[in-house]
């Protein structure tokens, strides 16, 4: 087990980390596409509002109230509905209850001294956020901290006694919660572990180097569709974790030629209400490839969307109805060709799944899913880079960098090749 697990704590990761600001299960659709625009992994956390607002509550009444994460493919979805796409009004003004999904297993409350090892756990388990009291004596580094592990301290600490330390890394009890501020909070992803493990490659040694295919990090259960179905049977797969479902196109031999990906996180900034329309009423592989206003082909007719979004903005929370005509641009596709169904290149630009190799290192792949902002990587054959092989998520990459090293089969690429993983 890799000592950086075992020194540091959540608390670690919450330096600087902004104040959670709950999303209630009472605000519009309308709120949530501005809200999801500027959250991570491209969902919000939804929170049933306080029974009695002046009374304190303790870590079990908030975690009651936790609902579930709404994400940008589950809003799109909605908007497909018919009713939606008859009165798109009312449609952007429909509370969130009725679109979030519960779960209320995907967030956990933890304690800023909760180790590290352990967060990861629980995120291995499926919560995929962690909400850790914000603490007025909390200095950051646990450097200062020893961590109890297996009955025996890792580390001493240089200023205090054993009696503090174990009040560092137990959950503070009703005497001690003094030290923390009152209802604030803030808000861990599985972004932000990722993004403080690729600080720390060297102490995850020789696993960051070690192909995923010899990690085991691959998941080869993803959902699929076939680009000539309805775009919108991708959302009968209920794609868990990542949220996202493959396009692709059966070839002779059996495989799956991947063309791109209907997913939460290319849905991300997106106009929802033309991403909508599309979803309802193209196929997958037109959907992913984006059709543009100048083809005369017939995929796509004229017509009129009325949106509440201009330019992906809402000014001063008011919608501005403006007639318009759909366009790859406006979902945030960018196609080189129309023509659907002739050669690779046309599913290039903004549409393009992001792909790697089975043969890439965890380092690379994790470095593209932080460039790219993206909660998962498509993985392809070695020798031909269209052919899918399987998914890597963020519970993948967590499982694969906990594992024993007994466990791990290093392959060590040289620098070079390393760098040009990682910059494509």
């Amino acid at each position: 087990m890799a000592s950086v697990f075992l020194y540091h704590v959540v608390g670690d990761l919450t330096v600087g980390k902004p104040e959670l600001v709950e999303f209630s299960e009472t605000e519009t659709v309308e709120s949530a596409i501005r809200a999801i625009g500027e959250s991570t992994e491209c969902g919000i956390p939804v929170w049933k509002r306080r029974s009695h607002v002046g009374m304190r509550e303790n870590n079990e009444m908030r975690q009651q109230r936790f609902v579930g994460i709404l994400t940008s493919l589950d809003i799109v979805s909605f908007l497909a509905r018919t009713q939606c796409l008859e009165d798109q009004d009312k449609a952007m003004k429909t509370q969130v209850a009725d679109v979030v999904v519960p779960n209320n297993a995907l967030l956990k409350i933890v304690d800023p001294g909760t180790r590290l090892i352990d967060a990861l756990e629980m995120m291995k388990q499926g919560v995929r956020r962690l909400l850790v009291p914000k603490s007025k004596v909390w200095k950051g580094m646990s450097k200062r901290f020893s961590i109890l592990y297996n009955g025996k301290w890792l580390k001493n600490i240089e200023n205090g006694s054993s009696n503090n330390l174990i009040a560092n890394v137990n959950p503070p009890s009703s005497s001690s919660t003094s030290t923390y501020m009152r209802d604030k909070f803030c808000c861990l992803s599985r972004e932000d572990i990722i993004r403080f493990l690729i600080g720390c490659l060297g102490a995850l040694a020789p696993v960051p180097l070690s192909s995923i295919s010899s990690l085991g990090a691959i998941n080869l259960n993803y959902s699929s569709i076939e680009a000539s179905l309805p775009a919108l049977e991708a959302t009968q797969k209920h794609p868990g974790d990542p949220c996202a479902v493959a396009v692709v196109e059966n070839t002779p031999d059996g495989n799956h030629k991947i063309l791109g990906e209907i997913s939460a996180s290319k849905l991300w900034k997106c106009d929802y209400l033309a991403a909508a329309w599309a979803l309802a009423n193209l196929s997958a592989g037109q959907f992913v490839m984006g059709v543009e206003d100048n083809v005369s082909s017939g995929l796509v007719p004229d017509f009129s969307v009325n949106s509440s979004v201009q330019d992906n903005k809402i000014v001063n929370g008011v919608g501005s109805i403006r007639p318009r005509k759909f366009s790859s641009r406006s979902i945030g596709f960018n196609p080189v060709s129309p023509s659907f169904g002739v050669g690779r290149s046309i599913y290039r630009g903004r549409s393009a799944p992001l792909t790697c190799k089975t043969t890439s290192s965890l380092a690379a792949v994790m470095a593209q899913m932080l460039s790219h902002r993206a909660t998962h990587v498509w993985v392809t054959e070695d020798e031909n880079d269209d052919v899918l092989v399987g998914v890597v998520g963020y519970a993948d990459i967590l499982v694969a960098v906990t594992k024993q090293p007994a466990a791990v089969i290093p392959t060590t690429p040289s620098i070079t090749e390393l760098g040009s993983e990682i910059q494509s």
